[in-house]
């Protein structure tokens, strides 16, 4: 992916049908404290989208995601710069492989309608759940 001027990517992983999910710290000095959360964040010097996401993954999560894995789903503007979400598929046996790194309180898996829906889902990752859903199983290519 050919994008060089990016703040952050987020992933929506699935193990098998189910989505992995973060309960974020409940801290006042972070954004959406306490709520559901999916792996990756900001970009380090230099990344691409790809290798942002990819590093995130592992540090949050401790599962490692190839950028071949990698499927686009859309570039959009956030406040703090435009953000890369991506979805990648993993067998439901890495679970096993899940260890939660030095952010957020828990991890669990999720249907993603149930993510979609739910009141205390940060906000913004909803669309893109929904969207990323709606075009996989319309077999519509997603970019």
């Amino acid at each position: 992916m050919e994008i060089s001027e990016f703040a952050g990517a987020k992933v929506a992983l699935f193990l098998g049908d189910q989505l992995l999910v973060i309960r974020r710290d409940d801290r006042p000095d972070i954004p959406w404290p306490d709520h559901l959360d999916l792996p990756g964040g900001g970009r380090d010097p230099g990344e691409t989208p790809e290798e942002c996401v990819v590093r995130e993954t592992r540090e949050e999560v401790g599962l490692t995601v190839r950028a071949d894995q990698l499927i686009l789903v859309r570039a959009y503007e956030r406040p703090n710069g435009l953000m890369v979400f991506f979805a990648a598929h993993l067998p439901a046996a890495a679970v096993e492989q899940v260890v939660l790194g030095d952010e957020g309180q828990g991890w669990m898996l999720m249907d993603p309608e149930v993510f979609a829906a739910h009141a205390e889902t940060v906000p913004h990752f909803r669309a893109q759940v929904l969207t990323y859903l709606a075009r996989a199983r319309a077999d519509v290519p997603v970019s």
